[in-house]
């Protein structure tokens, strides 16, 4: 019988890497990118251009590989590609709770 786990919602927590919050956020954002550039149906050097990252950084990002980009560069990337973006500081949780980081499109 194979046992199955059920996932915390993180894969990158699942692993157990220290940095999880911030892979899954980065991992959210390049999604997003990936899929405003198929849309638009551009190529990569094209969209690099645009973006301001030479197109082999842009396709190590969309392959997941994005430990040398900021998530401010991908913040960035977006806003070049016309979206806005929103910053929104919720209300406080208990105090021994850690707050977290969510990125959700519209």
């Amino acid at each position: 019988m194979i046992e199955i786990e059920p996932s915390s919602g993180n894969v990158y927590a699942d692993l157990g890497l220290p940095d999880a919050e911030e892979m899954l956020v980065k991992a959210k954002l390049a999604a997003k990118i990936g899929e405003i550039l198929a849309d638009r149906g551009w190529t990569q050097q094209y969209a690099g251009e645009i973006l301001g990252i030479p197109q082999p950084k842009l396709s190590k990002m969309l392959r997941g590989q994005f430990r040398g980009i900021s998530e401010a560069k991908m913040l960035e990337c977006l806003t070049r590609l016309g979206r806005d973006i929103q910053i929104v500081i919720g209300s406080e949780g208990p105090a021994s709770s850690v707050g977290r980081v969510e990125v959700v499109s519209a």
